[in-house]
């Protein structure tokens, strides 16, 4: 008996100090991800990249694709190859896995290594006429732009367009593209958004271990807090009542609040918290991490490509103004290179690129080719989605659709999803990736179809269920400094 008493005691105490700690980040936590249902970090949409470039001008065009992969011996074909105009010039743009981007003029021949401020000024004014920038500042990070996916295009000019919206862009010092772009209002709620959700802030973030360390220790920490707090709530709770007029909480005041609202939203934030912890390891902890290589190698056997070539027709290229692209993508598809031509207005056209006509691919040989995606699997099953279900979706953009989806028999389960327009690979899958999509989006952000699209009904569920969870947090708090004060 008094073993169960000394545990039961230290329940209440753990709970109650670790609570004073945890329920303030609780209470920043909910009210932050109010403002990310509606505010998302700065980034550089693919629709919004491809407004701001200028229409390729072939005439200039003087050096071919393969004179470009030549000059460069790559070791196999790049990730990305495309042909964008970058300060009146049009610049080929390559990357890849294990190497840096590259850039190289299509006028010359000449490898562009460094995009420097002024350069970097004169591409802002070009891509806004309406703008009156004055000045690029080179930086290495800032808080907007601490992310790694950055680190290929770093140093980055900054340049503000002196717009009514504070718009300012970030410019890549190694290709001169436009990769990031924020607002003065994005940049105001993201601080009391995206950064105190994910404890987002520079200096930490700059430092990825450490920062992982931090997020999954708090979040552990107000996992206990949450498990024992709906344990001792539930313990307190007068279910079996003689009289109607005694209520079910034994309390009053805030330690009622907390009591109530901690039993009636205590499984969601206990939920929400272990999503989050969740979300900053692998899919599942046991699967074994991905394998990029693998994946390139898959895509390159699918494409039918394996090496740094891309033969064009003389004449294709400069037939290719009559399109209005803004930007040229050169890639493969069952064994054909072609090229996909993108408008301002991101309407494509895929050409190929030895007859330069307008060419579909044949939908039933992209199918019968899957099995080259993963070598040593079997494929098991090929759909062809024309709407979105509970794994192929967005919240924000939508997605492209149709889309084919191959199913393999690997230790992986893996699912591979391709356009069936331009032939690509866009999205693999794995078991752990399915898994994931359901311990993290569906408990994080109730990402369920059927609510999704009955809007506002899932903004009403969010915001109700968030308040619940702010009144946790701040009767908790309270509770917490009343204690400290009379100590």
């Amino acid at each position: 008996m008094n073993i169960k008493h000394t545990l039961w005691r230290w329940l209440v105490v753990g709970h109650r100090w670790l609570g004073i700690v945890t329920c303030v980040l609780f209470a920043l936590w909910f009210a932050s991800g109010l403002v990310m249902m509606y505010v998302g970090y700065p980034q550089l949409t693919s629709q919004e990249r491809l407004a701001r470039l200028e229409p390729i001008d072939w005439s200039r065009v003087k050096v071919e694709p393969q004179a470009v992969l030549d000059g460069l011996s790559l070791p196999q074909y790049p990730r990305s190859f495309r042909l964008v105009m970058v300060n009146g010039e049009p610049v080929y743009q390559i990357a890849g896995i294990g190497w840096p981007v590259q850039a190289v003029s299509a006028a010359d021949g000449r490898a562009i290594e460094n995009i420097e401020p002024s350069d970097a000024l004169s591409i802002a004014r070009r891509s806004a006429p309406d703008a009156a920038p004055t000045k690029a500042l080179t930086i290495e990070r800032d808080q907007w732009s601490v992310a790694g996916t950055f680190d290929p295009h770093r140093p980055l000019h900054l340049v503000a367009l002196n717009d009514a919206d504070g718009t300012e862009w970030y410019v890549s010092s190694r290709t001169g593209e436009i990769v990031l772009d924020s607002t003065r209002g994005e940049r105001g709620w993201n601080w009391v958004g995206a950064v105190l959700h994910w404890l987002y802030f520079r200096d930490l973030r700059a430092n990825g271990p450490l920062w992982s360390q931090v997020v999954m220790w708090t979040s552990g920490v107000g996992i206990v807090v949450a498990i024992t707090g709906l344990w001792l709530g539930i313990d307190r709770l007068r279910l079996r009542r003689r009289n109607r007029a005694v209520s079910i909480t034994p309390f009053r005041g805030w330690m009622a609040w907390h009591h109530v609202a901690g039993i009636v939203g205590g499984v969601f934030l206990l939920t929400w918290i272990f999503s989050g912890w969740l979300s900053m390891g692998p899919p599942v902890p046991w699967e074994r991490p991905f394998d990029p290589l693998r994946m390139q190698a898959g895509v390159s056997a699918y494409s039918g490509n394996t090496e740094a070539r891309f033969p064009v027709a003389p004449n294709v290229l400069q037939s290719l103004g009559r399109h209005r692209g803004v930007e040229a993508t050169f890639d493969w598809a069952l064994g054909q290179p072609r090229i996909e031509l993108k408008d301002a207005a991101a309407r494509a056209a895929f050409i190929d690129a030895s007859s330069g006509s307008e060419t579909p691919l044949d939908e039933s040989a992209l199918v019968a080719a899957a099995p080259t995606l993963i070598a040593d699997a079997k494929l098991v099953a090929s759909l062809r989605l024309e709407r979105e279900d509970a794994y192929w979706y967005s919240r924000r953009s939508k997605r492209t659709l149709p889309v084919l989806r191959f199913v393999f028999d690997d230790p992986d389960q893996t699912w591979v999803h391709v356009d069936p327009r331009s032939g690509k690979v866009i999205g693999w899958m794995r078991r752990s990736d399915r898994i994931h999509r359901w311990l993290f989006n569906a408990l994080h952000s109730f990402d369920f179809r059927w609510l999704l699209a009955s809007r506002p009904s899932w903004d009403a569920l969010l915001w109700m269920l968030s308040i619940a969870g702010v009144v946790i947090s701040v009767s908790g708090v309270t509770l917490g400094w009343r204690h400290l004060t009379r100590r």
